[in-house]
């Protein structure tokens, strides 16, 4: 994990065993799904990669035969790291260990992880939703049920995956657990669509743009030309964030204190996205333009550490953060506008 994801290798390490083991695997399984998906390669090698994926989810002893197919691809687009996760160098041990897990937390890793690739694999699918249409050259989500949909499949499925493994290893009663699963999805969502503001003028960079098209036009597609966005628009795509990641707080609330290690690790993602979206407020006159940079610092990556690791078992003073990270991604864009985007 610290080769493909240096936060998330952050988080794994909060969670009580064997958590923490089935949470790492989960994550290098969806990265190997992220990989096929990110390669650049046409629609049909795409296809037969899923298809080999699924495979391997049903029969994980089959790893040393498709690995072995793998290896031998190129792999465009993909960092080192990520290629030798696709090869029987650093693939094997991952897929030993996702057969070694026990049937329920396997199954459950299977299913979600399943439906994940599902969706991904009908990304390029004119037939399939969540749909992409053409603009200016660049690939887009068409419409705002496009933009959730493909956020469901890539993190919104992760919230159910990792909601099921908590349940069953904290034993949570069936009304907070029913809770959890009610709001799961949407932290999910928070947390890709923070990822796509964040990542906005990279992805344009490689012809795509998950914001969908259906909000595009209300600004004459300004932002794929990185250019003369209006500011009520910039504060509607982070109100949209903002909506979600308040009802991944509620998910947060519901779980009780003696989950204590995923209320860390859920806290350690909450809290980051919070900073993230209120550094893209704070910096709306460049946000969508050439000098879109959005990243929060070392710095305040630690004070989240430290602020996730004081309000562990103190809802009130979660309750508070996101009321105040809420205040000031508001006054950030007082004066700006008053007109509503609609």
């Amino acid at each position: 994990m610290n080769k493909v994801s240096r936060s998330f290798a952050v988080v794994v390490p909060c969670l009580e065993e064997p958590l923490n083991h089935f949470m790492a695997t989960t994550y290098l399984i969806c990265r190997v799904v992220d990989n096929i998906e990110d390669c650049g390669e046409p629609f049909t090698w795409k296809k037969k990669r899923f298809t080999e994926f699924s495979r391997l989810l049903g029969n994980p002893l089959l790893a040393s035969d498709v690995l072995s197919v793998w290896e031998h691809e190129p792999w465009p687009d993909l960092t080192p790291d990520e290629k030798l996760l696709m090869s029987s160098a650093d693939g094997m041990t991952l897929w030993q260990v996702y057969a070694l897990i026990p049937d329920e937390a396997r199954s459950t890793i299977r299913r979600w992880t399943g439906v994940m690739a599902t969706g991904m694999s009908q990304l390029e699918d004119p037939t399939q939703a969540p749909r992409l249409v053409c603009r200016n050259g660049v690939q887009i989500l068409a419409a705002e049920e496009d933009y959730d949909g493909y956020c469901y499949f890539v993190a919104g499925t992760v919230g159910h995956l990792a909601t099921e493994l908590v349940n069953h290893h904290y034993q949570l009663t069936d009304g907070i657990a029913d809770r959890l699963l009610a709001n799961c999805e949407a932290f999910g969502r928070a947390l890709q669509k923070t990822n796509i503001v964040k990542d906005f003028a990279e992805d344009l960079a490689r012809g795509i743009c998950y914001l969908p098209d259906e909000w595009m036009t209300e600004v004459d597609r300004s932002p794929l030309s990185l250019t003369n966005t209006p500011t009520p628009w910039k504060q509607k795509v982070l109100d949209n964030v903002m909506d979600e990641l308040e009802t991944a707080s509620d998910y947060v609330l519901t779980l009780p204190y003696d989950a204590a290690g995923y209320r860390l690790a859920s806290l350690l993602c909450l809290l980051p996205a919070y900073q993230t979206i209120l550094l893209a407020a704070q910096q709306h006159e460049t946000l969508f333009t050439d000098d879109h940079h959005v990243k929060i610092s070392r710095e305040t990556f630690s004070q989240c550490l430290q602020d996730a690791q004081s309000m562990v078992a103190n809802n009130d003073a979660i309750l508070r953060y996101s009321r105040d990270l809420k205040k000031a991604v508001d006054a950030t864009f007082d004066g700006s506008r008053r007109t509503p985007v609609v």
